[in-house]
């Protein structure tokens, strides 16, 4: 009898359930460590940099691709025009400086600054044939011909009045009808048309001129 239960015991005590629940208490997983506040404040500091850098990067581009785009619009109006009046004047056989509109032009007397809002160009020696550049009084510089019903608008957002003048070799504005003069033209302008950009102080720009001389292909 007391070897039975002594049997009995020690199967009771090598059950299949308590190695089971053994083994799980063996087992048990370790802790897993997080981030800390410091390393989470590291790192989104960090990201904000990298975000931050890209951000002033792309602004950057933004502002110069602006600059571009309004250099070509001002650069539009000024090469229209001065082609325009480069061809006219170096085939001309006369040019006078002045003032006038599309009613009528008043060259410089002989003794005046040759200067003013107007120059009148002849093609050939007759003063009934001629082209005439003028800036309106809305600021835009305007070509016609003689006959012709309207005016053909060069540029815009004018500045200056006298953008046309007569000068010696040196640059300095002429007080008489020299031959070999050359004709000077300067266009200031308050603002950029393509796209409309405003020049002025804290403006992208502060100041913008355009700036040219020629002279007639033949003196004679």
């Amino acid at each position: 009898m007391k070897t039975s239960t002594s049997s009995g015991a020690a199967k009771q005590l090598d059950c299949p359930s308590l190695r089971g629940e053994r083994e799980l208490i063996g087992r048990v997983r370790p802790r897993q460590r997080g981030f800390t506040i410091t390393e989470m404040m590291v790192t989104a500091a960090l990201g904000l940099m990298v975000i931050a850098g890209s951000l002033m990067g792309h602004m950057a581009g933004l502002r110069m691709s602006q600059l571009t785009s309004t250099k070509l619009g001002g650069n539009d109006d000024a090469r229209q025009a001065i082609g325009r009046l480069v061809q006219d004047i170096r085939a001309a056989k006369m040019v006078k400086v002045g003032n006038g509109d599309a009613s009528g032009f008043t060259s410089c007397g002989p003794t005046q600054e040759q200067k003013g809002n107007a120059i009148q160009i002849y093609p050939t020696t007759s003063t009934n044939v001629f082209v005439r550049y003028f800036k309106h009084t809305d600021n835009r510089l305007r070509r016609m011909t003689n006959g012709s019903a309207g005016a053909l608008v060069l540029a815009s957002f004018i500045t200056n009045n006298a953008v046309f003048t007569a000068e010696n070799y040196k640059g300095i504005v002429s007080t008489n009808n020299d031959n070999n003069r050359v004709i000077g033209l300067t266009m200031q302008f308050y603002q950029i048309q393509y796209p409309v950009i405003t020049i002025g102080t804290n403006q992208l720009y502060d100041f913008y001129q355009v700036r040219t001389r020629v002279t007639r292909r033949t003196l004679e």
